[in-house]
């Protein structure tokens, strides 16, 4: 392959990885403008951050076997039509049910690029390059929740939250002409999947019946779900409750992220000394009493502002670290069913997020208490889970440093 071969796939690919997060964090700088514009609250608009993650959860578990019948392009096309055409409609939508109803749809769209981008760099890169194109398209993934709300910020005080969505859908159409021009048919459709629920269903019950996987995809799920409710509460807390403006939260969003993209760097460093098992044990401790020390100064009102930043950003370091590990330990296992493995893992996690993003709307009105609380209780079961788990798995198959997988006792 050539380096301008190698570089365009890549910034094609990239680009199908940052449509994901662009969609979930630009438009968090104009809750409060559609909460006005809507005629109803700031906690009714993250409702469509809840219905948006269910779309990418639902998403997941589709388009696996539709990528694998179908090649890679089609399904890509159809999905990215959908997402353009939901994009269009939420410039226009004058009810905010009609506004979650859209964001749902726009979801299941872009999930499309997503899973089809993972796919196609199995398909298209050889297996030794496969890591290092990961940690590029991560680091694309990584950038996405920096710049998306800084921008929307800026693009939401100047001109309006409509136009976030207007450039959604260019991004959109942009996206659908790069990856039909400049992506090969990288895998022929296979008429031997089938599409029939039943095997579709048999094969993710094979998948969760593996002690390894069922341990870490729950105890990585719902230690990450603290980042969802962070993201679902960050607009009623930075906004409404501190009153900042839609450019300022923009910029306190990029400044935490690079609290978790940092030390998901950092854990690639541990790890020549760590296993990734007590990278997530010591992860999970310091994560509990980070939240644990957060609950207690929020609920004395003992917070502002600052002290806010501050907790929430060693908090997120901390899922920096366990995220990366969790992952990697839950998929180990699957060297033939990775792809429903993957699905399944993306689901689960996305389908927690989504709750605890759906109780972040119920519950949080005008303290950042709530958040909190919800974010310790998920930590806590997190390490609950996590120990009980550890007992069901016989063999522990691991993923050392040089990538051969070995097994553990």
């Amino acid at each position: 392959m050539t380096t301008k071969k190698y570089i365009k796939l890549i910034l094609v690919l990239g680009s199908l990885t940052a449509l994901g997060p662009f969609s979930i964090d630009m438009y968090l700088p104009g809750f409060s403008g559609i909460a006005k514009d809507l005629n109803t609250t700031v906690a009714k608009v993250s409702m469509s951050l809840s219905s948006y993650f269910i779309g990418i959860s639902a998403g997941q578990l589709l388009y696996g076997p539709l990528l694998d019948r179908f090649g890679r392009k089609r399904p890509l096309f159809i999905g990215l039509m959908v997402y353009i055409l939901a994009s269009l409609g939420c410039v226009y939508v004058a009810d905010i049910d009609t506004f979650i109803f859209l964001r749902f749809i726009q979801a299941v769209g872009s999930c499309a690029a997503t899973v089809a981008s993972v796919a196609m760099v199995r398909d298209l890169f050889p297996v030794k390059d496969i890591p290092k194109v990961f940690s590029l398209l991560m680091l694309v993934l990584g950038l996405s929740p920096m710049l998306a709300p800084t921008i929307g910020g800026y693009v939401t005080e100047d001109y309006g939250w409509h136009s976030v969505f207007l450039i959604l859908m260019c991004m959109g159409i942009a996206i659908l002409t790069a990856s039909q021009i400049g992506l090969p048919n990288s895998y022929k459709p296979d008429t031997s999947i089938s599409l029939k629920p039943k095997p579709i269903i048999s094969n993710f019950l094979k998948v969760l019946k593996e002690p390894q996987f069922f341990t870490y995809a729950f105890t990585g799920a719902i230690a990450f779900s603290g980042l969802f409710s962070y993201v679902a509460a960050s607009p009623m807390i930075f906004m409404d409750i501190y009153h900042v403006n839609a450019k300022t939260y923009g910029w306190i969003f990029a400044f935490m992220s690079v609290s978790f993209i940092g030390s998901s760097q950092l854990n690639s460093v541990l790890l020549r000394r760590f296993t990734s098992e007590q990278m997530i044990f010591s992860a999970l401790i310091t994560q509990s009493a980070i939240s644990i020390t957060f609950l207690i100064l929020s609920l004395n009102n003992l917070l502002g502002l600052y002290e806010t930043i501050g907790m929430l950003f060693l908090f997120l370091g901390c899922l920096g670290i366990s995220n990366p590990n969790t992952a990697g330990l839950t998929m180990a296992p699957f060297a033939k069913n990775a792809g429903s493995a993957s699905a399944l893992m993306g689901a689960i996690q996305l389908g927690l997020g989504a709750l605890a993003s759906f109780a972040i709307g119920i519950f949080v009105k005008d303290s950042v208490a709530p958040m909190v609380a919800i974010m310790t209780a998920t930590t806590i079961l997190a390490f609950i889970i996590l120990n009980i788990g550890k007992r069901f798995i016989k063999q522990k198959v691991e993923i050392s440093s040089g990538d051969e997988i070995t097994i553990g006792h």
